[in-house]
């Protein structure tokens, strides 16, 4: 090897080894003065922290120096806190960043509701009854989730006996009854019966398709049939409908 290959070579080294120490002696790289406590051998660590003592006034003032440029960026309001809670409340709704979905759903659909009244300057508010619209809910939620259904296919259509105690019953002889109107308004044959613990369900058709349709459509599929409900809900929260 030539003297001038030697020669750069040890400068070549020198060089990284001062670039490696100036960016260990920066604030904000704790990540790598850690790494070396941590994984590297005795020695090295030694050394990084005597050179750490070694400099610590130079250190000190090169951190005041940057201390407000770190909190500007460290910070709730910085680059890496991401964005304050003020600064969420200012993004319109359906922006980027912003949720959508309320976290639960009758909570969502009085919500939408209420932004519905609020917008509409002619809502009379001497008769508006969000309560009523909230005890629906629960109606609506007793009937889907709680309530028992056995269905009994006839060569028509379908029998169901829709049963419960309690909360879940009081929600199906007032929910079950009133669907039948709008079962009929989609040319389907429907009526109930009262049960000691519920109501009895039947809906027919003399169309072997929507017999067989109404079959696979069972218990919840009759009951979600027609766009009748969100209007409903409007209605009830106005004060013009009740159960």
């Amino acid at each position: 090897m030539s003297l001038w290959s030697w020669k750069a070579g040890l400068a070549g080294a020198a060089i990284l080894a001062a670039t490696a120490y100036a960016v260990a002696q920066m604030p904000g790289h704790h990540g790598m003065h850690g790494a070396m406590g941590a994984g590297a051998p005795n020695g090295q660590r030694h050394m990084g922290q005597r050179h750490m003592g070694m400099n610590g006034p130079a250190h000190g003032q090169m951190s005041g120096a940057q201390d407000p440029m770190h909190a500007q960026m460290s910070g709730g309001h910085g680059m890496h806190g991401g964005m304050g809670p003020q600064a969420m409340m200012a993004l319109p709704a359906g922006a980027p960043g912003r949720p959508t979905l309320p976290g639960q759903d009758a909570f969502g659909a009085i919500q939408e509701v209420v932004q519905i009244l609020q917008a509409d300057p002619n809502t009379d508010w001497s008769k508006v009854n969000i309560a009523a619209l909230r005890e629906h809910l629960i109606d609506m939620n007793e009937v889907t989730l709680r309530a028992d259904a056995s269905e009994r296919a006839l060569p028509d259509g379908v029998e169901i006996a829709v049963t419960g105690q309690g909360r879940t019953l009081m929600a199906i002889k007032r929910m079950v009854p009133a669907h039948v109107r709008e079962l009929a308004r989609l040319g389907w044959s429907a009526r109930t019966e009262e049960l000691p613990d519920g109501v009895k369900l039947t809906v027919v058709s003399a169309d072997g398709k929507e017999a067989v349709k109404l079959k696979a459509l069972g218990f919840m599929g009759i009951m979600v049939q027609g766009g009748h409900h969100q209007p409903h809900h409007l209605m009830m929260a106005k004060g013009e409908f009740s159960h």
